[in-house]
């Protein structure tokens, strides 16, 4: 197959609203990488506008219609750009097309062999995983992915190769938008209440994005999660679909036979063939050796020998905000989790305790995120905090939402303490690292856990403990 098409001729002079999201930041990177004349704006300066700059784009702070270049081809928008930007009104005056990014991105595989790695939680590590493992093998992939690797600006790369890995998003529908040849579904749940009514949309959903795989492609899905195995039961009779299940289940086609912890890495066995295989994880928990098991099938899928893989897969060292150890002072490890579903909290709080050392304590710094989200799920959210041996619980994140009335972080903190959990609200954002740095001690694990701005907590806890 060919190597990638250059630009799409709509994307040769884009202007991204948003510049510095991590999806949209990504796209930007590409086509500045491909030769297109990239422009776009962000609320705030950020290391990742500079990493923009460094390759050729032009990056304004703040919306404002001036913003705008007369000669634009399009404006590139993600669903968090709310309608009244002045820089989308800006748009709409001069006739510039304006275009979601899903289809952006869309239009950069075009030519390629795409992977699209959809889930409601794992998809930025699994994506990462295969992005690391396909580059150690000099494969040189394009990805795009909804987190950094190891530093600013590394959410996204163009390679000369025929493989595309993008982090498929079902948030707003957008991962319908693709033709993967390869598809992978971690895992099928309610979340996302703004978008999705129901379970019975979100498996319409995810049956419409699986239905776009390409004639002869795969389907590559967990045979353990509830919603996955449905989803299967549901495609199984596309007759150009080939269906490849993961998991522990006795029934899957490449069985997970054992996972051993190793402190903050993890060991997997599988058997694929018949054969086993033994490779290294080098992050912890179940949940993350599962997603390096998705990551080896949708390789195998594209005929990539399993155990030249499955080493590579082992080169993989963590994604920014996944369970990444931030550092360590006064005997104190403080790692940051992008957690913010229960399903995701419970996995990263059972990895944690699974880590730590014997009388050792989990303590927690959790951010909610989205009102929406905490209406839906904050007594499963309590729930799940019942396994750390204390918490604070910040207020709630709003992103992208206005409040809604009565919706507040007591509803986690009252399901939490109902739990049996030792919780304290934390109002006051700026005494948390004070709290924190006084109640840990030698040997305890300090977590900042949720998808806002908690991740910040880091660094100030551990300026904290050293002083």
């Amino acid at each position: 197959m060919a190597p990638a098409p250059g630009i799409p001729t709509a994307l040769e002079r884009p202007h991204f609203i948003g510049i510095g999201g991590a999806g949209m930041s990504g796209i930007a990177k590409i086509l500045a990488a491909r030769g297109a004349k990239v422009a776009g704006s962000d609320a705030k300066e950020s290391e990742t506008a500079q990493a923009l700059r460094a390759l050729g784009a032009t990056v304004h702070v703040g919306h404002a219609a001036a913003h705008l270049a007369d000669d634009a081809s399009c404006v590139v928008v993600s669903s968090a750009i709310r309608a009244d930007n002045p820089e989308l009104a800006r748009a709409a005056e001069l006739g510039v097309p304006v275009v979601h990014r899903s289809d952006a991105l869309a239009s950069l595989m075009g030519g390629l062999r795409p992977i699209a790695v959809a889930g409601t939680h794992g998809k930025t590590t699994t994506t990462s995983m295969l992005a690391v493992a396909l580059t150690e093998l000099g494969l040189d992939p394009s990805y795009a992915i909804g987190g950094d690797l190891e530093g600013p600006g590394t959410n996204a790369r163009h390679g000369e190769g025929e493989i595309f890995v993008a982090e498929a998003d079902e948030s707003d529908r957008s991962f319908q938008k693709y033709d993967p040849e390869v598809a992978i579904v971690l895992n099928v749940e309610l979340d996302h209440h703004a978008n999705y009514a129901s379970m019975d949309e979100i498996y319409e959903s995810f049956e419409t994005f699986v239905g776009k795989v390409v004639p002869g492609g795969t389907l590559v899905i967990s045979a353990d999660q509830a919603g996955a195995v449905e989803l299967a039961s549901r495609v199984r009779d596309l007759s150009t679909l080939k269906v490849v299940t993961y998991g522990e289940a006795a029934d899957a086609d490449v069985r997970v036979h054992k996972i051993t912890a190793r402190g903050l890495t993890s060991e997997v066995t599988v058997v694929l063939d018949g054969r086993y295989l033994t490779f290294a994880v080098s992050v912890p928990g179940r949940h993350y050796a599962l997603n390096a098991v998705a990551a080896l099938a949708a390789g195998v899928a594209l005929g990539i020998p399993a155990h030249n893989l499955a080493s590579a897969i082992g080169t993989y060292t963590g994604v920014k905000r996944r369970l990444q150890l931030k550092g360590e002072a006064a005997g104190v490890q403080v790692v940051d989790s992008y957690a913010h579903h229960p399903t995701e909290m419970t996995a990263d709080l059972e990895a944690m305790r699974a880590a730590a050392p014997e009388g050792s304590r989990l303590l927690v710094v959790f951010q909610p995120h989205l009102f929406s989200r905490t209406q839906e799920l904050g007594t499963e959210m309590g729930q799940a905090l019942a396994l750390a041996d204390s918490s604070l619980v910040l207020d709630i994140y709003p992103a992208r939402e206005d409040p809604i009335p009565g919706i507040t972080s007591a509803l986690i903190i009252d399901a939490a303490t109902a739990a049996g959990a030792q919780v304290t609200a934390a109002h006051d954002k700026d005494a948390v690292a004070g709290l924190v740095a006084g109640m840990a001690g030698p040997g305890d694990l300090v977590l900042t856990m949720g998808a806002g701005d908690v991740t910040d907590l880091g660094p100030l806890i551990l300026a904290r403990l050293s002083a």
